[in-house]
């Protein structure tokens, strides 16, 4: 039993710098993909495609989402919170944050960030 908890321990401890690494590369690759124009962030606190894009971003926008609803999930359950509540705060923290020109939905309509 003792031995099961060690390689738990040791497989947690992978798993998160495994997480660690992955959303340090991820975040550089968001950069691009935003300034590129091929991924945009909605007022639910998540990532999209804007409209006209290429689909290249796609998998690096599902990787950070699913983080994203991890880590609102937490969040949402520990101040007794729904998810979209969480997501609309964690937007309203990430908006003023974004370079001018980056897409943005916000109430269903997609526009670039003005200067």
């Amino acid at each position: 039993m003792k031995r099961l908890q060690t390689i738990f321990v040791r497989l947690s401890a992978v798993m998160l710098l495994v997480v660690a690494m992955t959303a340090s590369a991820s975040a550089l690759d968001l950069d691009a993909a935003r300034a590129k124009g091929l991924a945009g962030e909605v007022d639910n606190g998540l990532l999209a495609v804007p409209p006209g894009a290429s689909n290249e971003a796609e998998p690096v926008i599902a990787a950070i989402n699913n983080q994203r609803r991890a880590e609102y999930a937490k969040i949402a359950a520990q101040n007794n919170l729904g998810l979209q509540v969480v997501g609309t705060m964690m937007f309203q923290k990430i908006y003023p944050r974004l370079p001018a020109g980056t897409w943005v939905q916000i109430q269903g309509t997609w526009k670039q960030k003005a200067p």
